[in-house]
């Protein structure tokens, strides 16, 4: 009797456990850590950077790192509709892919050796500059001209500080929360410059309650190689991106993406780099 009840249990749990295999045979990819075909893919960009990743009021997204996200993710294999965004804030993006919430990140991901020995890069697909964006009729030309001017950057930035260590020391350096305040104040006349990548700025500046209302300064105070980030180890789908970015590139649909989103502000934006060249 006692042998009968361990083989009826034998055998219900063999049953339950081809029916639970047979369900999980029909589960498809939802988490973005398949290499395409599945029912979605997350994709990690910032929520809050017009012209580059911004999320609307209706819950649509725009912004030139969205539409390389958008062009990579399809040619992984996902539709539009199958791409989940994920706010990524500069500080948890490298925690975002090793954790695998995103399977990759655009995001002014700026690759360098320091973040390099966490994540593994594809690209770059984008060569930006710190720069300056001043109002339209400034006469602030070169870094120099900061001194005695009130400029202004996030707080903990490491572009103002650059300016105010190594360029204008006499600056007056005012750090708010956000960009956005920044730019708020450049309009006000609060301060006289806002500095942080061209890319960035340009991408306030074209904004349509902004237009004609600013201009880059075009300095070129440093350079900003952005990549696309994926968690350290995946080489395939870095491989697959790189593919994706070159056929971005030479299909025209790189050039119309730079225009649709800086060319309000008429960002001289650099030629696309070459995949795996890093301006130093």
């Amino acid at each position: 009797m006692k042998l009968r009840k361990v083989t009826a249990a034998a055998a219900a749990a063999l049953v339950l456990s081809l029916t639970a295999t047979a369900c999980g045979g029909d589960d498809k990819d939802d988490s973005g850590s398949g290499s395409g075909g599945g029912d979605k893919i997350k994709v990690g960009i910032k929520f809050d950077q017009p012209g580059l990743g911004l999320k609307q009021p209706d819950g649509s997204f725009s912004g030139f790192d969205v539409d390389v996200a958008t062009y990579v993710a399809k040619q992984l294999g996902y539709n539009a509709d199958q791409i989940e965004f994920v706010e990524t804030k500069s500080a948890d993006r490298e925690n975002a892919l090793a954790r695998g919430d995103v399977k990759f990140i655009a995001a002014t991901y700026s690759i360098n050796d320091e973040r390099k020995q966490k994540v593994d890069f594809a690209g770059p697909y984008l060569l930006a500059h710190q720069d300056l964006l001043v109002k339209s009729d400034s006469d602030i030309a070169k870094g120099t001209d900061l001194n005695g001017k009130n400029l202004c950057s996030v707080t903990g930035s490491t572009s103002a500080q650059n300016v105010k260590n190594d360029i204008a020391p006499k600056a007056n350096l005012k750090e708010y929360s956000g960009y956005s305040e920044c730019i708020a104040a450049l309009q006000s006349g609060t301060v006289d410059a806002v500095t942080t990548d061209d890319s960035i700025l340009a991408g306030f500046a074209a904004q349509s309650q902004y237009k004609g209302k600013f201009k880059l300064a075009g300095l070129k105070l440093s350079n900003e190689n952005y990549g696309i980030g994926v968690k350290k180890g995946d080489t395939a789908t870095v491989d697959k991106i790189n593919k994706a970015l070159e056929k971005m590139v030479s299909d025209g649909s790189w050039d119309k993406a730079v225009k649709d989103n800086f060319g309000p502000a008429n960002y001289q934006n650099e030629p696309a780099p070459k995949i795996g060249v890093i301006v130093k």
